[in-house]
């Protein structure tokens, strides 16, 4: 997961400060140092590591404790806040141009993953923004490029604009005339990269820039490269001058040095960070939510914009109502689990939650393919069944299981999941609240224990 060796260091550094009455400046210096050692060795720039730890030891050992925080949650605070500013403060989009097309210029090294996320990326602006995005296919070097252009554009609802392997110049040139033409209003020219950095990249790049004088110049960087990475964003900033940067590979990045780092080196954005190899594995990059991620206390506004974009308004308020009422079905558990995959399975959004640790999940084991399996049992029963599982006979159940290639205990195990939502379901529509005691020990809402490996209530993972 994301940055998360040195979430684990910088939470070990503040337990030393956790109870402690009042701080001293020398407390503050020994956790500075502690913090200092995690932030190298999560490969963040050494001169971007030591201005970070000098403004916070400077602003924890002058602060005024806020009569609403302890003096430790008081250096967490200012922490907190450092790491916002140092990733950029605030989240910015794309710059649009008053006269469309939009021009944007996708730029980076070869293995970043500039051509399958800059596709992502229109895709994004398709569906979120309602534009008309154009991709344009000028990598003409790399074999099969512009067939992995067109295939993920076609997945992503995303036309592309190509000439074989001509100039990439005039390639560029063309497709902005051809979006003028036909009505696309942002125009993403994928571009050649390179293993480095050098002097027939940078021309070609620049030509390019010339040619089309493009809104935004986007620099695409391998999270998991480090400081690689940021060297990198340097030298493309240098040569060929750079607006923004998209960070790919961040779900895969535990240290986070590149993320860290790359706005204080190149005084450019984080725009935009991939996170994950589906189409929807992308999300745009806010730098106070990312810090809230590193110190611990989750991302609960990423967590509901994932489900904002995931639900149907017309289904949520159909769902509502039927818990209003408490006819709840299994038609609508499938289509829970559903959604949650949409969000990136039950192992993305733990992560997201507040109070949850990146060491509280490692020895939880999300098995993800417990939702296949428990969808493909849903499927396996009638519709009469789905709406009324109190119907399902022992006889049913040996039908539903062998139709899912599952056993009968696997059919009881779904059952009492689903019991137990519409039990907690009934009690929430009447104002009530749930027994969450009760339910941590495996009981009804109403007292009645659950059966099974010691009584405990178990996850459907």
């Amino acid at each position: 997961m994301a940055f998360e060796s040195l979430s684990e260091r910088l939470s070990q550094a503040f337990k030393k400060l956790k109870g402690r009455g009042r701080l001293t400046e020398a407390d503050i210096r020994e956790v500075m140092k502690e913090v200092r050692t995690a932030l190298l060795d999560a490969d963040v720039n050494y001169r971007v590591t030591r201005d970070f730890i000098a403004k916070v030891t400077e602003k924890a050992t002058g602060a005024d404790v806020l009569a609403s925080l302890t003096p430790s949650q008081q250096v967490i605070k200012i922490v907190n806040d450092e790491l916002t500013a140092l990733m950029g403060g605030s989240n910015e989009k794309i710059k649009i141009a008053p006269k469309p097309p939009t021009v944007v210029m996708l730029v980076g090294l070869q293995g970043a993953g500039k051509t399958t996320n800059g596709a992502k990326l229109a895709g994004l602006y398709k569906k979120t923004y309602n534009k008309r995005p154009l991709l344009v296919a000028c990598d003409v070097y790399r074999p099969a490029a512009i067939t992995q252009l067109q295939v993920v554009g076609e997945q992503v609802g995303v036309p592309v604009f190509e000439e074989g392997p001509g100039n990439p110049v005039e390639i560029a040139r063309h497709a902005v005339e051809h979006a003028k033409r036909n009505g696309n209003d942002i125009v993403f020219i994928d571009t050649a990269g390179r293993l480095h950095i050098d002097d027939g990249l940078m021309t070609e790049l620049a030509d390019i820039k010339e040619a089309v004088r493009p809104d935004e110049i986007m620099l695409f960087l391998d999270a998991m490269t480090g400081q690689d990475a940021v060297n990198a964003a340097a030298g493309f900033n240098e040569k060929l001058g750079i607006d923004s940067v998209f960070m790919t590979k961040l779900d895969a990045d535990t240290r986070g040095g590149a993320a860290l780092s790359v706005r204080a080196v190149t005084g450019k954005p984080i725009k935009f960070a991939g996170t994950g190899e589906k189409l929807d594995g992308i999300e745009a990059f806010h730098p106070d939510r990312m810090a809230s991620r590193i110190l611990g206390m989750g991302d609960l506004l990423t967590l509901i914009e994932k489900a904002q974009e995931s639900y149907d308004e017309k289904q949520a308020a159909e769902l509502e109502k039927k818990m209003a009422e408490a006819r709840l079905d299994l038609n609508d558990y499938a289509d829970q689990l559903k959604q949650m995959k949409k969000m990136g399975g039950a192992q993305a959004m733990l992560g997201m939650m507040p109070g949850i640790k990146q060491s509280d999940l490692k020895n939880v084991n999300v098995d993800e393919r417990q939702f296949l399996r428990m969808e493909a049992l849903i499927s396996s029963m009638t519709e009469k069944e789905r709406r009324d599982p109190s119907i399902l006979s022992m006889s049913r159940k040996k039908r539903v299981a062998a139709g899912a290639g599952q056993k009968v205990e696997d059919v009881n195990r779904l059952l009492k999941q689903f019991e137990m939502l519409r039990s907690v379901s009934k009690q929430l529509s009447k104002g009530g609240q749930p027994n969450l005691a009760a339910l941590q020990k495996g009981r009804r809402p109403h007292g009645k224990k659950f059966s099974g490996q010691g009584g405990k209530f178990k996850l459907p993972f």
